[in-house]
């Protein structure tokens, strides 16, 4: 993209010297005022189309820590100098033809060189800004349609110094400096469109449309529960799009990064390149279950909680639950943040419910394991497997594994059911399965018991 811009910005600097100095040297042998303001217009043309080709170079550099937006505004502050050059060059030519209109100056000689000249003019002006205009449209370029727009004022400008040499060859010849305010006036219509929709840039307006455009490219969108705010506004050669959505605050964290990629993808589609921010605000919900409300509390206050229960005790409400606090805080350090939860659930639900919890010791750091010696791990692992298998339920127990660290043995081992129980038939098993294993083997810290429908179909029913 940068190479099509810089190579036909570049082609337009070789165009417009080119009808510089053939406009300059047929107005000097003519000595048409019109003519030569066209020289002049054409030279303002190449000093702008250089200027256009430097701020390209410049602004298709990507962002870097000073300029962390990219360099793209450089086009619109080429764009802004060449309508400052458009508006001196207007007012030149309008002194100039007023001072020959009111006193007279150098006699016209109009010949078919001339004529030919600003008909090669017009010719060279059309293709030039149809592929400026072409290559701006695709790239979103400022500053190429700024050139787009020079060129194709020129073409009507130079159509009136024709007609004003046209006028002294019947023997009018206030026809050439008349003609050479036209030009002026081309200018400078071309100088204000230009000037306004470059200051338009500067100043971050939005582009028309660009609000209805984004929201109705998400309106409906899953996971997306509001628009709070939609902002646009041009960026060099590329739009810039700052917009908030509301999303449930029961969303984990990877589901809420996936809405934002799927909001982006969805707004690119219809304003390509686009560079999108996403901010998303967390918004309860009227579908929330009152579990809902407690995990998000306990999430926002960064505590972890499980075995969170709800009972409905005639009209009030109360709320049980284990919290997870670091097992070497003082007990007078975890009341306080379990206190800090409770006051949280009540804010949110009302004072009147009740609020119960049970503090655990959550381990902070990896601890050292080491594996016991077999005699030892064989007379536990017998012990387990008797005890699994006189369990309700369970029909076995495998893959068990016997940890010795620092605070204690570290168990964890496997255990079928049969497919159609229900998880919470299981784990009234594994919690009795555990309970027998701490009052049978001493020093255990932890166990980890994971229940499974066996693979084969013969063991469906315990042993």
């Amino acid at each position: 993209m940068a190479s099509a811009k810089e190579t036909v910005a570049f082609t337009s600097i070789l165009a417009s010297g080119l009808l510089t100095a053939l406009k300059l040297t047929v107005g000097i042998l003519t000595g048409s005022l019109g003519i030569l303001s066209e020289a002049a217009h054409s030279a303002l043309d190449c000093a702008s189309t250089v200027l256009t080709f430097i701020a390209i170079r410049i602004g298709d550099k990507p962002p870097d820590k000073d300029h962390p937006y990219g360099h793209g505004k450089v086009e619109s502050i080429a764009a802004l100098g060449e309508t400052a050059l458009l508006f001196a060059t207007s007012a030149w030519i309008i002194a100039a033809a007023g001072g020959r209109i009111l006193h007279g100056g150098a006699e016209v000689e109009p010949s078919w060189t001339a004529v030919g000249v600003m008909a090669l003019s017009m010719v060279v002006d059309f293709f030039r800004s149809r592929k400026l205009r072409q290559v701006a449209r695709e790239t979103n370029s400022p500053a190429l349609e700024a050139d787009a727009l020079h060129f194709h004022a020129d073409i009507y400008s130079s159509g009136v110094v024709i007609l004003g040499l046209g006028l002294v060859q019947l023997g009018y010849p206030l026809g050439d400096p008349v003609a050479a305010i036209g030009v002026a006036i081309f200018v400078l219509r071309a100088g204000y469109r230009l000037g306004r929709e470059t200051i338009e840039t500067l100043i971050d307006t939005a582009p028309e449309g660009i609000d209805a455009t984004v929201r109705n490219a998400i309106q409906g969108m899953p996971g997306v529960s509001r628009i709070e705010r939609v902002r646009g506004g041009p960026r060099g050669s590329s739009v810039f799009v700052d917009l908030e959505i509301a999303v449930s605050r029961t969303l984990p964290l990877d589901r809420v990064a996936e809405i934002k990629e799927e909001v982006t993808s969805r707004i690119r589609q219809d304003l390509p390149g686009a560079d999108v921010l996403v901010m998303t605000r967390p918004l309860a919900l009227d579908d929330e279950t009152i579990l809902d409300r407690v995990q998000v509390i306990a999430a926002t206050q960064g505590v972890p909680v499980h075995h969170v229960t709800v009972q409905h005790v005639g009209d009030r409400i109360s709320v049980s639950f284990d919290l997870e606090v670091d097992g070497r805080q003082s007990m007078a350090d975890a009341h306080v943040t379990a206190s800090a939860l409770e006051r949280g659930i009540r804010h949110e639900l009302g004072d009147e419910i009740e609020v119960e919890s049970h503090i655990e010791p959550l381990q902070m750091d990896a601890i050292v394991g080491m594996e016991l010696p077999w005699a030892d791990f064989r007379r536990i692992r017998d012990e387990i497997e008797a005890l699994a298998e006189a369990t309700p339920l369970l029909i076995d127990a495998h893959d068990i594994r016997v940890r010795a660290t620092e605070v204690g043995l570290y168990l964890s081992l496997h255990c079928h059911v049969p497919p159609d129980t229900s998880v919470e038939d299981a784990h009234d098993a594994v919690s009795e399965l555990e309970q027998k294993i701490r009052r049978q083997i001493a020093g255990v810290r932890r166990i980890i018991v994971h229940a499974e429908p066996p693979t084969t179909p013969a063991l469906t029913e315990p042993a």
